[in-house]
């Protein structure tokens, strides 16, 4: 009997083999692609873990039997695709189970916003939702360590995981959460697969602890490697695995529940809207920006910009009929502005308060300080978010409008994270700018500015072979300027198969290495997700690029 049969005798769920299923789950949102065996939508934790016992049982036998979770498949480094099996919860993980005014409790194949509608509710938010907010789900989020434009002010989505239920390597589930000494020790004295990996974990870390410790990127967001530094403080005596699995990308287990604090909604909103000119001074306009302490600090490039004016009427699809009419109205004295030229940038800094007087206030002031750009910049107040909430629609559906309507070229994610910390943009940029350049990409430029995280994204044919040949070469430019001004290859969409390969040169072998001890210690038959982070392969990565969009 093969693995197919045996999972419709097994489980509650589906099992899919058909060719249009199975070509439907061959592509996220990267650049490559993989075809998997099976499509199963396990419909509890009852069916995953007769699952990972399953393909545990049968590994040995067949080598390439793996487990990959995919949710809403919004992933743009790889992770969410497999040759073998994908697990899909989208179709029966999607229960909201409960919200207060402090905590969530959901499973991961939530989508956002509904996820947001149910919270606010009670008015709080679970604040690291990224731009891909109407599209993603909760366990992505957590999948990846999502950031997003609120991350500058609160952080991203590991710090507002409270706990996690995870069926680990041996099949069965376990609930994960922050332990103090007293706890952990009760842990590691188990004599099963828990109390192992409790204890593998927590040697590997404190007999290493300094060089983990100062490994840590110095950077406010990252989303790269397994986040080895914050499971263990020897200071307060908390040892949080959420820590460790929140960022893995379905690499150590598969999360089936989910618990996350959350905070209170902002009362009031204002946005700064700047119309940058020229991007000559762009990177000192950030630390002038960041001195006023914004909430949130984002910016799209004018490629950007054009193609959403041009495209603006297929936002229907996120914002209906009668909200997308209204905003095309309001986009006409902007339009009419900008033929007084069109800027390189659109920069929005958003700020928060208790009152729209307080909001408007923080605008004015900043707008004020820097009246020293007047001669390369055009400014619009908005106190209440209401003129600006078309330009904040833009710079979400940036990267979706890109890969959806663009049909000559196509979306090429393989320099598309990069953060620094944000002092050195002003030489950054210009580098940046010139790698870019040498190369002949057309590329569009977004991002979190105050956290010095870039989302620069080439318009590339992939297909052609000239244009394939300056991926590598490229990205091994961009990455060694990342790494020489301190930051990180990945600020939000993780490593996957783009940048997985690189992680060695980022973190060096001894760090490198003991991400692949961490690896093992949690799926030591390599049956979660491979190929990706500590696993990947660029070779392999370049062998599955996509041949057709």
């Amino acid at each position: 009997m093969d693995i197919e049969e045996k999972l419709k005798q097994l489980i509650s769920g589906d099992v899919n083999s058909s060719q249009e299923i199975r070509e439907k789950y061959s592509h996220d949102a990267s650049m490559f692609e993989l075809k998997p065996q099976l499509v199963v939508a396990p419909k509890d934790a009852q069916d995953v873990k007769a699952i990972v016992k399953l393909i545990a049982s049968q590994k040995q036998q067949n080598q390439n039997l793996s487990l990959t979770v995919r949710s809403a498949g919004t992933d743009m480094s790889g992770a969410a695709i497999n040759d073998s099996i994908i697990l899909d919860f989208t179709k029966y993980f999607t229960n909201i189970n409960e919200v207060s005014t402090e905590l969530a409790h959901a499973q991961p194949g939530v989508y956002y916003r509904d996820f947001e509608k149910a919270t606010l509710e009670k008015g709080v938010i679970m604040p690291s939702y990224p731009a891909s907010r109407d599209l993603c789900t909760i366990g992505g989020m957590v999948a990846n360590n999502a950031g997003g434009e609120k991350s500058l002010k609160y952080g991203k989505t590991e710090e507002f995981v409270e706990e996690l239920s995870v069926v680990l390597a041996d099949g069965n589930q376990y609930t994960v959460k922050a332990l103090n000494k007293d706890e952990l020790e009760k842990k590691m004295a188990q004599n099963d697969f828990e109390g192992r990996l409790y204890k593998d974990i927590f040697t590997l870390i404190d007999s290493n602890y300094d060089q983990i410790k100062a490994a840590k990127p110095g950077v406010s967001k990252d989303s790269t490697g397994y986040h080895l530094w914050n499971v263990w403080d020897q200071e307060t005596g908390v040892f949080d695995m959420t820590r460790l699995i929140t960022g893995s990308q379905g690499t150590l287990g598969i999360i089936t529940d989910i618990k996350l604090r959350l905070v209170p909604a902002p009362k009031h909103t204002g946005t700064l809207v700047i119309f940058l000119r020229s991007l000559d001074d762009l990177g000192q306009l950030i630390v002038d920006v960041m001195k006023h302490k914004p909430s949130s600090f984002e910016g799209f490039d004018n490629y950007t910009l054009m193609l959403s004016f041009r495209l603006f009427i297929y936002f229907y699809k996120t914002l209906g009929w009668p909200q997308t009419l209204s905003l095309v109205f309001q986009l006409i004295p902007d339009a009419l502005k900008l033929l007084r030229g069109i800027p390189k940038m659109v920069l929005l800094v958003e700020f928060e308060g208790e009152s729209e007087d307080d909001t408007a206030k923080q605008v004015h002031e900043l707008r004020q300080a820097l009246s020293g750009y007047n001669h390369q910049a055009l400014f619009e107040e908005d106190e209440t978010e209401a003129k600006s909430r078309k330009f904040w629609i833009m710079r979400r559906e940036s990267f979706n409008l890109l890969r959806n309507k663009v049909h000559d070229k196509h979306t090429a994610p393989f320099m598309d994270d990069l953060v620094v910390p944000p002092a050195v943009i002003p030489d950054f940029l210009p580098a940046i700018r010139a790698v870019i350049k040498k190369y002949k990409l057309l590329a569009t430029i977004a991002g979190h500015f105050g956290d010095g995280n870039f989302h620069i994204i080439p318009l590339m044919n992939i297909e052609n072979l000239d244009e394939k040949a300056k991926l590598e070469p490229a990205m091994r430019e961009i990455n060694t300027l990342v790494l020489k001004y301190k930051g990180s290859l990945s600020g939000e969409h993780n490593d996957g198969m783009i940048r997985g390969p690189w992680l060695e040169d980022m973190y060096g072998p001894e760090v490198f290495a003991y991400f692949k001890q961490v690896k093992h210690i949690f799926d030591p038959d390599n049956i979660f997700n491979p190929h990706k982070k500590t696993d990947s392969d660029w070779d392999y990565s370049m062998e599955h690029l996509r041949d057709h969009f």
